[in-house]
């Protein structure tokens, strides 16, 4: 992230502008504050996480660390798309090892490797009870999701799930 001439890191999004927080969710910055913080003013983006009906604030200069970015565009959702609809990747028996993962992959927070994790646990529960830690995990991969496509494409998040919901079917 660039610095400005104080050495503050200049924020790369805008107030109002949509973000992917990895893991937590589609978001949207409210506003962005100086704080002060050990000392030195630091600013943070104060983003609203509408699934969860919550408040974050994470600073500025952590933003890419912690995997902030911008919705998808409409060709990087559409590959996402392609790829739940392909064949899946059943992965190891010993699911914390799957488990882990697949949450590496969610903590990438690529629209891609989401996809790829809903693709994976919805073919797996088809065949197999997942469990609970597991189906907590696709259900949360599958609403980041819903909330990416929707964002994205424009469309209600009824329309974006069923599109998705589908497209799984697909190759059950």
């Amino acid at each position: 992230m660039p610095a400005s001439a104080s050495g503050a890191v200049k924020p790369r999004y805008k107030v109002n502008q949509r973000i992917v927080y990895p893991i937590q969710g589609v978001g949207s910055i409210q506003a962005i504050i100086e704080k002060e913080f050990q000392g030195r003013k630091v600013l943070y983006y104060n983003i609203y996480l509408q699934v969860n009906d919550m408040t974050v604030m994470v600073p500025v200069e952590k933003a890419d660390e912690l995997g902030l970015r911008a919705i998808s565009e409409q060709s990087k959702v559409k590959e996402a798309l392609n790829i739940i609809s392909k064949s899946s990747n059943p992965g190891t028996n010993d699911w914390k090892l799957r488990y882990q993962t697949n949450m590496n992959l969610l903590k990438e927070g690529t629209v891609s490797k989401i996809a790829t994790v809903v693709r994976d646990l919805y073919h797996r529960s088809k065949t197999k009870e997942l469990p609970i830690m597991e189906r907590k995990l696709y259900d949360n991969a599958l609403r980041l999701l819903i909330d990416e496509v929707t964002y994205s494409l424009n469309l209600p998040s009824h329309e974006a799930e069923q599109m998705i919901l589908s497209k799984l079917e697909l190759k059950s």
